[in-house]
């Protein structure tokens, strides 16, 4: 089952507040990022935060699963949703743990090969 739109603004709305806030969607899902990193992805209408360490002592006890089938672990979000300072603390906590973004390389064009 895919994501909704509206849930997907729901938790965009809750943590806009951290800074700059994005989502893109993505095979029928969604990640949310903020300030170019991916904080969380968005599947199935949950929230599942990327983990860190600094995560994981600010929630205490978390719940981990999959985002989809294959995938590592990450903290399922369900009680705070709705709890804007909360969910927020954890992005922005979140977002300071994780490494910068790597700069994309510039694609060259790809060469035909003549036989």
């Amino acid at each position: 089952m895919a994501s909704d739109l509206d849930f997907v603004e729901f938790v965009v709305d809750h943590i806009a507040d951290v800074g700059d806030i994005t989502y893109r969607k993505m095979f029928g899902e969604y990640a949310v990022y903020c300030g170019g990193k991916i904080v969380a992805l968005i599947c199935d209408n949950r929230l599942l935060v990327k983990p860190t360490e600094a995560g994981r002592s600010f929630i205490g006890d978390v719940v981990e699963e999959p985002p989809y089938p294959g995938a590592k672990p990450a903290f399922l979000i369900e009680e705070h949703l709705e709890d804007t300072e909360w969910i927020s603390n954890l992005v922005r906590i979140t977002a300071q743990e994780l490494p910068e973004p790597k700069p994309k390389k510039s694609r060259s064009p790809k060469r035909r090969r003549h036989a």
